[in-house]
Parts: C-alpha cells; sequence; structure tokens
C-alpha cells in the first residue's frame, strides 16, 4: 500500500499542535468559532462558503472538513457542489482576468522576428 500524499492528523498530532502553542491554538478556535457561528449569515451559508474557498486554496483538510460540517447544518449534495462550481469558476476566471499582465506585457515587449 502506498503512502497517503498528506499525513492524517492524528490525536497525538493535534495534541502536540496544541502542545506547541497552546494560547495561539486557543485564540484560533475562538475565531473559528467566532467566523462560523450564526450571525448576519447562517452557518450552512459560512459552511458552503467555506467548502468552496478550501477547493480554491486546495487544502485537502479544509474541503474533508468543511464539507462534512456543510452537510451536518443541512447543506444538500446539490449544494456542495454548486459552491465547488463557483469555486471553480472563480479560480479560472482569476487566470482569465490576469490574462491583461500578459496582454500588458506582449504589448510592451517588441517582438524580435530575426
Amino acid at each position: 500500500m502506498s503512502e497517503p500524499m498528506l499525513p492524517r492528523m492524528t490525536p497525538e498530532m493535534a495534541k502536540k499542535r496544541v502542545d506547541l502553542a497552546p494560547d495561539t491554538h486557543a485564540a484560533f478556535e475562538a475565531f473559528s468559532r467566532q467566523v462560523f457561528a450564526a450571525g448576519a449569515l447562517d452557518e450552512k451559508t459560512k459552511q458552503l462558503i467555506a467548502v468552496a474557498v478550501a477547493h480554491t486554496t486546495q487544502c485537502p483538510y479544509c474541503i474533508d472538513g468543511h464539507t462534512k460540517l456543510a452537510t451536518r447544518t443541512g447543506a444538500t449534495p446539490e449544494e456542495i457542489m454548486e459552491a465547488i462550481w463557483v469555486a471553480a469558476e472563480m479560480r479560472a476566471g482569476g487566470a482569465y482576468a490576469h490574462s491583461a499582465v500578459a496582454l500588458h506585457a506582449l504589448h510592451e515587449t517588441p517582438v524580435d522576428k530575426g
């Protein structure tokens, strides 16, 4: 069996992460709870946003965790997939929009036709 590309978080690793920076870990946990608490956006919407963002940042841990949390907050598989498609369009749209940088460089750089 081949090794997974990314390690699974074990209870021992999680404890080590806390032990190495307990105050920072506690602050991050509190921040996360506050961010994902219902407010102007409900928890389901926030989790769908997190699923989409996790796909643009390409974090497999975040994709896994927030997909499960989105489901627990009532998101349907169709809503989750639609959020992923929004992320895909935004990622592709960024490449398309940044073509202006390449087009500008092409305009500014004379072509040597030898």
